[in-house]
């Protein structure tokens, strides 16, 4: 088994609404696709205000501690990037940001800081490493309109050995606890819309092994043509983000993710790629995200419109939040919480007609059963 550390070397009504069905079992993988191997190069520090030329071609870079980047391209240098975005969380202390910056072709780069370590990153040139699955419909048991086009981890390419460690043990092995609430994300990148898929990848490397969180960090992901992607891995099923488990309620438990530094047992992260500070998501995103998170509020008798005094089933501490809140509401909650602008001015503003609107679907879902096992 490949280890991450030889890789760095080389609505009002809703409690009478019945939770959705999940479905099926996961699909044959789709014959002859396959997905590249993620290369990297870790470069550790490097110098200010000096041109460093990549080791292998690039993709992204990741990057810890904070300042800015620019790269040049084949048209010269580009403009300074400032290192932010969405700093995700594990529950444990970060000892520094990290920022996932996209730099396919990139000649060179530089950095304003000496106190910033860079990891190379390239998710599309690496040799074909798996058989991939095809793209489907969210594995719900709703009406297809309510369903998102949907990718699995294997369709999008998860490389599963980023999870264990070198002794074949799961670095960060899946929790399950019932759902609290849901919060929305930005990835906090400029996302080239071409290759979202590529830039899943990187998000999964950076997290799972260059952050060594052991996976990608959010339960699902969203990007700008309105596809969905599984996240954080919950067990071998088809069905993103619950486990086996019920809970006293018979409903479905989801699996702890790495989000919301100190508030993620309990807690459905769902993240739009892009950034979302001076413009809004796309239409296919909204819709996308809207779907999502009326599904979710079904499938666990949440009301999407309330409020939640959360208390975290590990720690016990505690913050009273919009049941579908933003990111940045944490640190409003409670200062424990990240200090963030995530999920960006532009996204944030919307979130009360998001609000209004899951609701609005949640109640005309239609009375559909929870199955007594998967």
């Amino acid at each position: 088994m490949v280890s991450r550390r030889s890789l760095l070397r080389g609505a009002t009504g809703l409690a009478a609404t019945a939770p959705l069905a999940l479905a099926g079992t996961r699909p044959a993988a789709a014959a002859g696709a396959t997905v590249p191997e993620t290369l990297s190069a870790a470069r550790g520090a490097v110098p200010s205000g000096v041109a460093v030329t990549p080791r292998i071609p690039l993709t992204h870079l990741s990057v810890a501690g904070a300042g800015s980047v620019r790269l040049r391209t084949a048209s010269g240098w580009q403009p300074w990037r400032a290192l932010s975005g969405c700093p995700g969380g594990a529950d444990r202390p970060e000892p520094s940001p990290h920022t996932l910056v996209p730099a396919a072709g990139a000649l060179d780069y530089e950095v304003s800081s000496d106190a910033v370590s860079i990891v190379e990153i390239n998710t599309v040139d690496g040799p074909a490493r798996t058989v991939a699955a095809p793209e489907t419909r969210l594995p719900v048991a709703a009406p297809p309109e309510l369903c998102p086009r949907y990718l699995s981890r294997a369709a999008w390419g998860a490389d599963e050995s980023y999870r264990y460690n070198p002794d074949g043990t799961l670095d960060t092995p899946p929790a399950y606890y019932p759902v609290q609430t849901f919060t929305v994300h930005h990835s906090g990148e400029d996302v080239p819309e071409t290759d979202p898929i590529a830039h899943i990848r990187g998000i999964y490397y950076k997290q799972a092994v260059t952050q060594d969180w052991g996976d990608i960090g959010y339960q699902l992901l969203i990007d700008a043509h309105g596809r969905v992607y599984e996240g954080t891995y919950s067990d071998p099923d088809r069905i993103p983000i619950f486990g086996p488990a019920r809970n006293a309620d018979g409903l479905p438990m989801m699996v702890n993710g790495s989000h919301v530094g100190g508030f993620n047992a309990g807690n459905i992260g769902v993240c739009l790629l892009g950034n979302f500070m001076q413009a809004p998501p796309t239409v296919a995103a909204l819709r996308s995200l809207k779907l999502v998170l009326t599904l979710l509020a079904a499938t666990t008798r949440i009301d999407p419109m309330g409020r939640t005094d959360y208390v975290n089933p590990v720690s016990g501490v505690k913050a009273t939040i919009d049941t579908i809140a933003g990111h940045q509401d944490w640190n409003r909650a409670n200062p424990a919480a990240d200090a963030t602008l995530c999920p960006g001015d532009q996204l944030y503003a919307l979130l009360p007609a998001i609000r209004r609107d899951v609701g609005t679907l949640v109640r005309r879902l239609p009375s559909i059963s929870v199955p007594a096992g998967r």
